[in-house]
Order: structure tokens, then C-alpha cells, then sequence
């Protein structure tokens, strides 16, 4: 299986590491097919992008023709084998001058994968990454019943179909959980062992591997973040606060509980907790609200422990990242 080069940093490429129970996983979805759509959600950078393309990777070889899909990375790409579907996908690509354009497309790649039924394709993939934050909860999930319509009722016959689709977004896990029409699998960030790989191929002089596991809690894309800003802590935290909208308003009306969470996330799961505050959270992607039993079953690659308040892990909610936990915990200290 050939191994994907990700970039990482302007200049640095890095191969796929680790995630190998997660590839075995894709093995057995090719081997069986996917009854109904696989939704994989997860921390923001916890690396679901990166097991996508290796995934890509995992199928072809597998025998699948694939079309997969991201709107935030630019790129759209039809691997089926018929020129003029690979061609049409080009030419839409050309004309989506913005990301928002470029996310009306998502309804072309079942467009397309039904065409690629049509011309004879037997064993088809459709993967569609980190597009549902450019639409509605509710068009998210009509997509999945699109995705759910291609696998149950095709217009020709097929052998297998494999359709995944990854959102780092709490109310679009919502909406599509309501309605049934797909699995929900939680991914997690990378595991200790894995983690520690990435680390290791970073050039240069770095902080000690166990000081940046506890501020990444294993998400590779806030080691890419303290690399860029030469390993400032402060930097980051700074870039959460704005881009999250921590704000003084938001940190003062909900102080009680944000502080009980900044010790404990599973504060937040007492149904004392205001829901208004849950909801906020969850639409800032500072939390990962109802973690999943820890039953492999359920988990796309490793499972997290059941419990790790060092890295902000509670048994039923967990802050994205220690560093998402640090930017609140340090506005509450400044106010």
C-alpha cells in the first residue's frame, strides 16, 4: 500500500503515521461493504483527513473506484476509471472560486457515483470530508439519506458500495443521529505510541516529547499549530481565544460551570448544566459532548481512556484538545 506524504507544514511533508487499527478497519468495510453511511466524527485536527486520503489508498487497492470529496482542501477527485466523469470534476473544480461554492458540489458526488454505476462500476467508494460545516445540521443530514438512497435503492446493480463521511461538527452528529440513516463513529486523537511517531520525524530542536503530549492531548494539528508558532504556548492559546469567541461576555455568564469544567469535563454532563451552555460549546468545537462507550466496536482506530483529567478526557464529555481547555481556563483567570 503506498503511503500518502502529507503536507505539515509549509516545507515539511510528512507520511502517514500510525493509525493502523483504523486502516484494518477500512479493509473490512471494503471486504463487506457499508449497509449503511460510516459518519466519522471527531476532534477538529485529530487527524480524520489525513486516515481519509490513506483510506483512499487502502480501497483503490482494494478494487474500488473512488470519489472523494473536500471542500476546505480545494480538492474534488473522481478515481473511476471514465474519462468524462474524471474530466466533469475537473471542469466543476475550475469553476468554484470559493470554498462556499466549492461545498454546493457535495450533491454532485452522489451525481457521480451514480453515473460511474451506470457505466459498469461494481465496487464504487464515496468519501466526503469536513464539508458539513459549510451547510445546515439539516442539509447535512439529507445528504447522509442521499448517501443511505445510493446504497439501498441504485439505479444499477453494484457489488459493493463504501460510503464514509467525516464531520468535526457537534450539531451536524446531532441531526444525523436523530434520523438513523447512518452509523456514528467517534475517532479520537492519536494515541500515545502514534503520537510520539509524529513527533519524532519534526525537525529541529522541540519542548520534551511528554510537555507537548500534555498540551496536545495527541492532536496532530495542534503540534502543526506549536511548530508554526516555534512551540508558543501563548501563541496558540491567543488564536483560540479569537477564533473560538471566547469572549469576556460568554466567559463571565457562564463562569460557574466553566470553571467546575475546566477541572472536570463531565461537570458539563450533570443535568443541572444549562443546555444553552452545552450548545455553545459544542458550536465553538471546544467539546466533545456523549463520548461513546469505550467498546472498540464503536471507535474508528484506538479507543481514549475512560477517564484522563490531565488531558481533559471525562468519561462522557472531553474538551477537544488541553489546549482548548487552557484558552478557557486562562480567560477565566484574567477576568
Amino acid at each position: 500500500m503506498r503511503r500518502v506524504r502529507l503536507p505539515f507544514t509549509p516545507g515539511l511533508a510528512i507520511e502517514f503515521t500510525d493509525r493502523e487499527r483504523a486502516l484494518d478497519q477500512v479493509r473490512e468495510l471494503a471486504e463487506k461493504g457499508t449497509g449503511y453511511p460510516i459518519v466519522v466524527f471527531g476532534p477538529e485536527g485529530c487527524g480524520k483527513t489525513s486516515w481519509l486520503l490513506q483510506s483512499v489508498e487502502v480501497l483503490k487497492d482494494e478494487g474500488y473506484s473512488v470519489v472523494y470529496f473536500n471542500p476546505l482542501k480545494r480538492y474534488f477527485v473522481a478515481e473511476v476509471g471514465v474519462r468524462s466523469i474524471e474530466e466533469r470534476v475537473r471542469e466543476l473544480l475550475k469553476q468554484a472560486l470559493s470554498e462556499h461554492e466549492l461545498a454546493k458540489l457535495i450533491w454532485v458526488t452522489i451525481d457521480i457515483a451514480r453515473d460511474a454505476l451506470k457505466l459498469g462500476r461494481r465496487r464504487l467508494a464515496v468519501i466526503v470530508d469536513d464539508a458539513f460545516q459549510f451547510t445546515s445540521a439539516y442539509s447535512a443530514s439529507l445528504f447522509v439519506k442521499g448517501l443511505l438512497e445510493l446504497i439501498e435503492h441504485p439505479d444499477e446493480e453494484y457489488e459493493k458500495i463504501v460510503a464514509i463521511a467525516a464531520t468535526s461538527e457537534g450539531f451536524s452528529r446531532r441531526e444525523i443521529g436523530r434520523h438513523r440513516w447512518a452509523w456514528l463513529r467517534p475517532m479520537w486523537n492519536m494515541s500515545k505510541k502514534g503520537f510520539e511517531e509524529l513527533y519524532e520525524r519534526i525537525p529541529g530542536e522541540k519542548p520534551p516529547f511528554e510537555d507537548v503530549w500534555r498540551l496536545t492531548g495527541g492532536n496532530p494539528d495542534v503540534l502543526r499549530k506549536l511548530y508554526q508558532a516555534s512551540w508558543s504556548v501563548e501563541k496558540v492559546v491567543a488564536e483560540y481565544l479569537e477564533s473560538k469567541e471566547i469572549t469576556p461576555s460568554f466567559v463571565a455568564r457562564w463562569r460557574k460551570w466553566l470553571e467546575e469544567a475546566t477541572r472536570d469535563p463531565d461537570a458539563l454532563w450533570d443535568p443541572s448544566t444549562p443546555e444553552e451552555l452545552v450548545n455553545e460549546l459544542i458550536a465553538k468545537n471546544l467539546i466533545i459532548y456523549n463520548m461513546y462507550t469505550r467498546d472498540p466496536w464503536f471507535w474508528i482506530d484506538e479507543t481514549p481512556p475512560q477517564k484522563d483529567l490531565e488531558i481533559g478526557i471525562g468519561r462522557y464529555v472531553a474538551w477537544q484538545t488541553p489546549l482548548h481547555r487552557e484558552a478557557v481556563r486562562r480567560s477565566l483567570k484574567e477576568l
